[in-house]
């Protein structure tokens, strides 16, 4: 059965990766479909190559209900996104967040 993973990808500088000038990488929130969290995280990483981006690091947050049982509040907006994530058989990226150095 289908299960839908959170994952927090980091990801590094890439030839026409999009990310702005001066950026060192992104984190990205990312909703993913599979039988268990290690198919979700060789999906999410393929694709993420296929866009031009460059995953360096992978961190699970397991399942909806793993969360849940952890605490973790859910909005209705993220449930959508997990839930579009299982019907598609996907992997939405939620959220990005462009990292810079800032070691000035």
């Amino acid at each position: 059965m289908q299960q839908v993973y959170t994952l927090l990808v980091e990801v590094g500088r890439a030839a026409e990766d999009g990310l702005p000038e001066g950026a060192t990488g992104a984190a990205l929130v990312c909703y993913a479909s599979g039988k268990d969290e290690d198919e979700a995280v060789r999906e999410t990483v393929a694709i993420l190559k296929q866009a031009g981006l460059a995953p360096l690091e992978v961190t699970g947050h397991g399942t909806i209900e793993e969360r849940l049982a952890e605490g973790h509040e859910i909005s209705d907006e993220e449930r959508a996104l997990m839930e579009r994530a299982r019907q598609e058989n996907a992997v939405i990226v939620a959220q990005m967040e462009t990292l810079y150095d800032h070691e000035d």
